[in-house]
Order: structure tokens, then C-alpha cells, then sequence
């Protein structure tokens, strides 16, 4: 069976679609913030999703503490990329109360795994297997993070790679 033959114009108009997602990280990266603030009437969508060992996890069970939800996929190497300033930032923060969650994006278990056995990934892992959690934040772009403040209301979201070890970052996680 051969693939279909689209007419030019619809293959541009569906190149520049599939384009589309992207296109945010891309201003980002020529000097504008990847952050936006979370929309006011926005509700925080609730989280419960299973830790790589096995409990679950729920966000409302974070009440008290500020929370950094990144959202990543083995495959994504700017997500592959950040992970080291992420796991800092955790280290240097957790005294505060900073809790910073690793969600997968719809990857195997056996993925899961074998990622963090090659990497040393040490970050609690969530598993969004069917990619609701993601849908429900309105993620597109990997990797995207989440700030969520001590009352548990989102407050902003970070689209794309980004130095968590800048001074920017260190503002960011203090609003929490």
C-alpha cells in the first residue's frame, strides 16, 4: 500500500499544522520567556497518578507545599537535557518543601525504567500512561513544567527546555 498523495497546497497546510505545537518554544528560544502565567479562571485540574514503585500520588495530598510538575518523555531530548538542573533544583529546594515530580508521557513502564537505570534519574517518577494528565494541564510541547503554588493552584507553566539552575528559575520557584 502506498501512502497518500497530497496536493502541494494541502501538504504545506498540513506541514504548517503539524508545525504548529512547536511554535511557542521557538519564540522562547530567541529571547522571549518560555513562561506564561496560568489563566486566573482556571481551575487546577486534580492529579492522581501511580509512582513508578508502585503508591500513587496525589496532588491535593501536596496542600502545604509548593510543587514543580514536569512533564517529560524518554524520546524528548530537550527534556533529556534539563533533567540534571531539575534534580538540583530539587536537591537544593526539598529542604524548603519543594516537591518536583518527573510525569512520563505515555511511555511503558519498561521504558520508564530503563531510562532512569541509564541516566540516574533520582526525581519521584509519575506515570501519565494514557496522557490525561498532560491533556488535562493542557501540555503539548515537551518538556513543559508546572508551578503550582502551597494552596494547590497552578500559577504558571514553563513551555520547553529551560536552565532550572538561573537566577529566572530561583524568582520562579520563590513565588510558590
Amino acid at each position: 500500500m502506498t501512502a497518500p498523495s497530497f496536493p502541494p497546497t494541502r501538504r504545506r497546510c498540513l506541514l504548517a499544522a503539524a508545525c504548529l505545537p512547536w511554535l511557542p518554544a521557538a519564540f522562547a528560544a530567541g529571547g522571549e520567556s518560555p513562561r506564561r502565567d496560568w489563566p486566573p479562571q482556571r481551575q487546577t485540574p486534580a492529579l492522581e497518578l501511580d509512582r513508578i514503585e508502585g503508591s500513587t500520588w496525589r496532588l491535593d495530598s501536596a496542600r502545604g507545599r509548593p510543587v514543580l510538575l514536569n512533564f517529560w518523555a524518554s524520546w524528548c531530548e530537550p527534556c533529556r537535557a534539563e533533567m540534571p538542573a531539575l534534580q538540583q533544583l530539587a536537591r537544593e529546594r526539598g529542604s524548603d518543601g519543594l516537591q518536583l515530580l518527573a510525569v512520563n508521557y505515555r511511555e511503558t513502564e519498561a521504558a520508564v525504567r530503563r531510562f532512569i537505570a541509564t541516566t540516574g534519574l533520582d526525581l519521584p517518577v509519575l506515570l501519565d500512561r494514557e496522557g490525561a494528565a498532560a491533556k488535562a494541564f493542557g501540555i503539548r510541547i515537551f518538556p513543559s513544567t508546572i508551578g503550582i503554588d502551597r494552596r494547590g493552584r497552578a500559577r504558571f507553566v514553563v513551555t520547553g527546555e529551560f536552565d532550572w539552575s538561573s537566577p529566572q528559575a530561583a524568582r520562579w520557584v520563590a513565588e510558590l
